[in-house]
């Protein structure tokens, strides 16, 4: 059975990621949803990549980060409800220098007030890169 608000949600309603936003300008894109998991894939190029040519922490956890508020945000109401990040920690497993890495999201916990998000990132050769927890306050909508 489905996690999402919208029990009938396909992949394609995604649509695009968000334009102007993080996510867009390193280039993330949907690849695929299942009934209790999300997944994104991000380019490790020159906007993803450190000073010595691997993938950057950071762009790991703006990968987590995007994957997990997207996942708590299909689950809610978007007329009642909106998610923010609480917290998010990271463990960089291996480094990744080219092709595409990964990511997909699974819930730990689906509370009425936190989500908490089990994220895990993979490069090309399917070598888990980082494991990421993201944590996520659940706000009642300003009207």
């Amino acid at each position: 059975m489905s996690i999402w608000f919208n029990k009938s949600l396909k992949l394609a309603d995604l649509g695009a990621i968000e334009p102007g936003t993080m996510a867009e300008f390193l280039g993330m894109e949907w690849t695929e949803l299942g009934d209790d998991y999300i997944k994104i894939k991000m380019p490790v190029d020159q906007r993803t990549k450190q000073p010595y040519g691997l993938l950057h922490g950071g762009a790991s956890c703006a990968l987590a980060e995007t994957i997990g508020s997207v996942a708590s945000q299909l689950i809610l109401d978007p007329n009642k409800f909106i998610c923010v990040g609480l917290e998010i920690n990271a463990n960089h497993i291996r480094s990744a220098r080219n092709g595409f890495v990964t990511g997909i999201a699974k819930p730990l916990h689906l509370g009425g007030t936190t989500h908490v998000w089990d994220i895990k990132i993979y490069d090309d050769a399917n070598q888990l890169i980082c494991i990421s927890r993201l944590t996520l306050a659940i706000l009642k909508k300003a009207f």
